[in-house]
């Protein structure tokens, strides 16, 4: 089977991210308006996802517009939403302060496998859970540290998990310039969107693409 459409990824800051695949939009972690630390964005989406249950990752009610009212997903398990299949898996963490869960979401759609980490703090993810995971095409990767992964781990990570293309979240210019350097690329310079293709993904091994926030 040929995959010739594209697919379309925008960064909105913190972890959101709307990645649009012909008709169908997924939103990864929106901030609410409540947050103290992001902007709450807003577009409209059939499928939303929720790494942690706090302020920051948890707006879903931004991810809808007009009569376009997203599918919630906050927590484990195995979900199949039109042409878009999930599996979250929970892993213990702390944000805020306070411990937590986070969930991890392996999104597939249209043949293209997203891995999106969201608040992870130990790089030292369950081997059942990494056996659940296949080839990876695109790697949502926490690097700015604190309760997160900080920047070697996160590297030493994205390395273990062999993905086509690694996109950084969370960071700030600091923390993406040590990412940067400890990946040994200068190939650092933000972009407004990724496009791409599933045929065009097979040619790359750890390529890392900064998204500009919008």
């Amino acid at each position: 089977m040929i995959y010739c459409r594209r697919m379309i990824i925008t960064y909105h800051g913190g972890q959101c991210f709307k990645a649009s695949f012909g008709d169908t939009t997924i939103a990864f972690s929106p901030a609410s308006k409540s947050s103290k630390n992001f902007n709450a964005p807003k577009f409209g989406a059939d499928v939303a996802l929720v790494s942690v249950k706090h302020p920051d990752f948890n707006g879903t009610e931004n991810a809808s517009h007009g009569t376009r009212q997203p599918f919630v997903i906050d927590g484990p398990g195995e979900y199949e939403i039109g042409d878009v299949t999930v599996q979250g898996f929970g892993t213990r963490a702390i944000y805020d302060g306070k411990p937590c869960w986070n969930t991890i979401y392996q999104v597939q759609l249209e043949g293209i496998n997203m891995l999106f980490l969201g608040a992870l703090s130990d790089p030292e993810i369950d081997p059942k859970i990494l056996g659940e995971l296949g080839d990876i095409d695109i790697l949502f990767l926490p690097i700015g540290g604190g309760e997160m992964l900080e920047v070697p781990q996160a590297s030493k990570l994205a390395v273990k998990l062999e993905a086509s293309i690694i996109i950084p979240m969370q960071y700030d210019e600091k923390t993406l310039t040590a990412f940067l350097k400890e990946e040994g690329t200068n190939n650092g310079k933000p972009q407004d969107k990724l496009t791409i293709k599933k045929k065009d993904i097979a040619a790359m091994e750890g390529e890392i693409v900064v998204l500009s926030d919008k």
